[in-house]
């Protein structure tokens, strides 16, 4: 399957439209058109329904294959192009925002910079997702992600070619409840007793709750409210004032409530779960190092 026509079919399936998909690839409308011929014809079935655009139960279908497929080319063309690529004068990072706050990485680069004076740092702040499709495409050397798991279970991740992953560290992980909630002053509480309560949906920094559906079995946690960014201030915020809970690591629940004061920010309660035997990861990713900022930035996370 040629990956040129697959990816014009996601840019039509998700645009909607042929002449939206060839502004976002620079292609004519035309060009559009007939790769989505030559796919259709090479697969031998209907792929879009053209009015309105949108893909039939076959191409619902190659839309599922069609992230994996890509990613996986991207990943191996990044790979091929580190054991070639000079090594850089800058060392591109990414991570997710509580591997970021995690404290590690910054100690780690401080040691970096300090073995390899010159080195110009990019770091990157994103969701975890796109940390480690980026370490796969190519776009960052280095992805610190964190997440939730069983004690002795590495994280998982999309698929994302041969990335390589080491442990950085982990920690307990806590329920984040108003103060005043009912069952703010619990010395430990179970998963499974929180399975009707409201819950805030925040995947790129509280644990994720159709991970927390997976290790509770259940389809009970749902979301009251959802919060698509990354400041953790915000969401305690959200959690104090009676919104909903949300899973964290422990560290997380102790942030200040100014950078002037060792207060932690007030009206949130943090209860260790007890229960499914879950912890809080940190992992590194990353493909094959060439660049030696990289690699020492790597060994040092890895000890």
């Amino acid at each position: 399957m040629d990956p040129h026509l697959l990816r014009t079919f996601v840019a039509v399936a998700e645009c909607g439209s042929f002449s939206a998909a060839a502004d976002r690839l620079g292609y004519t409308q035309s060009a559009v058109s007939q790769h989505i011929a030559a796919l259709e014809h090479d697969l031998g079935t209907p792929l879009l329904r053209r009015r309105p655009v949108v893909p039939t139960p076959a191409g619902e279908r190659l839309l599922e294959h069609a992230a994996p497929i890509l990613l996986r080319l991207d990943a191996a063309r990044a790979d091929v192009r580190r054991t070639i690529a000079d090594p850089p004068g800058t060392l591109t990072i990414a991570a997710s925002p509580l591997a970021a706050a995690d404290g590690r990485l910054a100690i780690a680069l401080r040691e970096v910079r300090r073995s390899r004076p010159g080195t110009e740092v990019t770091l990157t702040v994103c969701g975890r997702e796109a940390v480690a499709e980026g370490v796969a495409a190519g776009e960052f050397a280095l992805g610190l992600v964190d997440g939730v798991a069983a004690p002795s279970d590495p994280l998982r991740l999309s698929d994302a070619g041969s990335l390589r992953t080491t442990a950085v560290a982990h920690q307990q992980l806590v329920v984040g409840f108003a103060a005043d909630h009912p069952l703010a002053r619990r010395r430990g509480i179970s998963l499974h007793d929180l399975t009707n309560a409201r819950w805030i949906d925040a995947p790129d920094l509280a644990a994720p709750l159709p991970t927390l559906r997976t290790a509770t079995g259940s389809d009970a946690l749902r979301p009251a409210l959802a919060y698509a960014g990354t400041d953790l201030k915000t969401l305690l915020t959200l959690i104090a004032a009676g919104h909903g809970l949300a899973v964290l690591p422990h560290s997380a629940t102790q942030i200040p409530a100014d950078p002037h004061s060792s207060t932690a920010l007030p009206g949130i309660a943090a209860v260790p779960v007890t229960a499914p035997r879950l912890v809080h990861r940190i992992e590194l990713l990353h493909g094959h190092l060439t660049e030696p900022a990289a690699s020492a930035l790597a060994a040092v996370l890895s000890h």
